[in-house]
């Protein structure tokens, strides 16, 4: 049929239409009846009986090729007995039922659009394994424990439920996240502040010591719903009643097992004492020892569990080697490291932020683009420091431990210890600061003869063996560098540059070729050599030292396995008091003895030192040696080189109220 209608065509209002058209057909068809008879009667010529039926047949087949024409349809399908049935009501109507696609990522968790779409901004698509195990949990208000490394998103585990739960309308705090250093703090605000970008009246306030104390009570004061700090400054304001914790909802203790390390934990738990009885405690650390288990077993309510083991495949994107070097050889063994890595950005550890200065200055020597990260670096320096390492205007970055601690930038793909770490963990989290979001990264490591009995610890926390590396030869150096000048080359081959320099370019060359009678060849030597600069392009020095000390590197009988605990402390004698001195021995390699009065009498701790000296001295926790304790006087082993301004500054500072009065240890 040329205008048909398909059973399947039919709904409501299309049989409504043909329903009409017929109608009107057919009421057509009674008029035009109508008036032939009125014409038959009124006319003057009255037809016979025959003429009239033959007029009247007449007007009936053209009525029925007009109903025809109006309304063509094939009602063969149709169920008549139903649509006589279905002509009782009023219309008819059919539903289609759309079954929606059942959401994925961050989706599946029911976040709001502005959060996703924060996500989706940022970049994550897919869910970590911690974020995956967490985050359901978070949002039914539950307490947790999670164990898991850094780099694993557990920052985005916690923060993003929290924000979902949020009342906009409070503006007293309603999250508290405890963290060991400023660096932390800040790092996990911005993280809060990114996820919230589409949430424009929410309100974020890291506090922190060292920065305007004045200006943090303005800001409480104003309305935030998220803290982000460290304990000290936290209690701070907690006892001069500026930060009012009365309607706080959850409380997140940030690597508690690091807040332990430096002291905080009974800072940590005076917190917790304050807090409504009624909120939500979460705690993340990175390894889960007694004090931190105690804790959570005291403080939180019936916690959910949720344990990320790194897997081997994490670990292996990162290729790790270890250079044997002495001490004085290290800055020649590095030099010479840069120059064969040939790498986009890089961080180099150091152990203190004397070295990370020594060690700055050199590079800059040699024409480096670096920059220093340490306890001395002003906050809003740091800030431009990380985004000139992001943007690429700075190549290298020295660091000491606290300082880079959470640092997250994606173009680290070479990591050097340059001191090695005192512990596995320190370790882990180094080297973590490459190989990022599934990238590949490689972290070298610099021991002396004597630090190689560590390795077989460090092996254990990575789960993998630590290669040995040479320290580069002059050919390895030299070879480095022509790959480097021919890639350069090859680039500028390719390289659109604009229309009107390259032609000058070509003028100058045909100009430089006319008046020398120089042929192509020696042209392109010229301007390699301009690009290669004044200084040799092949290194020609003594390496002597390189092969004596490839003669040494011999692993010590047992050396791998004999991981020892620099830090470790006299267990206290008979009566609370510590054991004879003599079984102390000497500090450790590379770190000195200090004397410092306070002891037992004064019910001091060894947490209450760690974290004392390492805020002022802009030390890791685990940077500070062995500590022993007696009844009127410690001995700290510290790491060398302690500049003087941070030597007068631990002269002042006080531990249980009582000065340090620092001096070195004579004994």
């Amino acid at each position: 049929m040329s205008a048909g209608l398909s059973t399947k065509d039919i709904s409501g209002p299309a049989i409504q239409n043909v329903t009409q058209n017929l109608c009107e057909s057919l009421d057509s068809s009674v008029d035009q009846r109508v008036q032939t008879e009125q014409h038959v009667q009124t006319g003057d010529h009255v037809q016979t009986p025959s003429e009239l039926a033959q007029h009247t047949e007449s007007e009936t087949d053209t009525a029925a090729q007009v109903s025809a024409a109006q309304v063509a349809v094939d009602l063969s399908a149709l169920d008549l007995a139903g649509s006589a049935a279905a002509s009782s009501e009023a219309s008819l109507e059919v539903s289609t039922t759309v079954i929606p696609a059942k959401p994925s990522g961050f989706a599946s968790f029911g976040f709001a659009p502005e959060l996703l779409e924060a996500l989706t901004a940022i970049g994550y698509e897919e869910p970590s394994p911690i974020q995956k195990a967490a985050i359901p949990e978070l949002l039914l208000g539950r307490d947790l424990v999670g164990q898991a490394q850094t780099g694993t998103g557990k920052t985005a585990a916690f923060a993003l439920p929290m924000l979902a739960a949020l009342d906009a309308e409070q503006r007293t705090p309603q999250v508290l996240v405890l963290t060991p250093t400023r660096e932390l703090a800040i790092q996990v605000a911005d993280a809060f502040k990114s996820y919230a970008v589409n949430m424009p009246h929410l309100r974020v306030l890291p506090l922190y010591g060292g920065s305007d104390f004045r200006d943090q009570i303005v800001r409480l004061k104003r309305g935030v719903q998220i803290v982000v700090g460290t304990p000290g400054r936290v209690m701070d304001h907690m006892r001069q009643g500026t930060l009012d914790l009365s309607g706080l909802r959850s409380l997140v203790l940030d690597e508690a097992d690091e807040m332990l390390r430096m002291g905080f934990i009974d800072d940590v738990e005076w917190v917790l004492e304050q807090l409504p009885s009624e909120r939500q405690v979460v705690l993340f650390s990175a390894t889960m020892p007694p004090e931190i288990r105690r804790i959570s077993h005291k403080y939180l309510n019936d916690p959910a569990e949720v344990t990320i083991k790194t897997k081997g495949a994490d670990s292996s994107r990162i290729r790790q080697r270890f250079i044997t070097v002495n001490g004085p050889q290290k800055l020649e063994a590095l030099t010479r490291v840069l120059e064969s890595e040939t790498k986009e950005g890089v961080i180099i550890f150091a152990r203190t932020k004397a070295i990370t200065v020594t060690v700055a200055e050199a590079l800059e020597a040699k024409g480096y683009d670096v920059a220093v990260l340490n306890g001395d670096v002003a906050q809003s320096q740091r800030e431009r420091t990380i985004e000139r390492l992001k943007n690429g205007t700075v190549d290298v970055l020295v660091a000491t431990d606290v300082a880079a601690r959470g640092l997250d930038v994606d173009r680290i793909t070479l990591v050097v210890n340059y001191d090695i770490p005192f512990d596995s963990e320190a370790y882990v989290h180094r080297v973590g600061r490459t190989g990022r979001a599934g990238r590949s990264g490689d972290a070298i490591l610099f021991v002396t003869p004597r630090e190689r009995r560590f390795l077989g610890g460090l092996e254990r926390a990575v789960g993998r063996p630590i290669e040995p590396m040479p320290i580069p030869s002059n050919a390895t150096i030299n070879q480095s560098r022509l790959d480097r000048l021919r890639q350069r080359l090859s680039d500028g081959l390719t390289t659109e540059g604009r229309d009107e320099e390259r032609a000058l370019l070509s003028e100058i060359v045909q100009r430089v070729a006319q008046e020398s009678g120089a042929t192509p060849e020696q042209l392109a030597l010229a301007a390699l050599q301009l690009v290669v600069g004044p200084q040799p392009l092949l290194v020609q020095g003594d390496e002597s030292w390189i092969r004596q000390a490839a003669g040494r590197d011999d692993r010590r009988e047992g050396g791998r396995d004999s991981m020892r605990d620099p830090r470790r402390q006299e267990r206290p004698g008979p009566g609370g008091r510590r054991g004879p001195r003599e079984q102390s021995g000497p500090p450790e390699s590379g770190m000195e003895r200090f004397r410092i009065e306070v002891g037992w009498r004064d019910r001091v701790k060894p947490g209450n030192i760690v974290g004392a000296i390492a805020n002022e001295a802009g030390l890791n926790g685990r940077s500070i040696g062995r500590i022993q304790i007696f009844d009127a006087h410690s001995l700290v082993d510290l790491p060398q080189g302690m500049p003087e301004d941070v030597f007068q500054g631990l002269r002042r500072l006080k531990v249980m109220n009582r000065e340090l009065q620092i001096s070195r240890s004579r004994d």
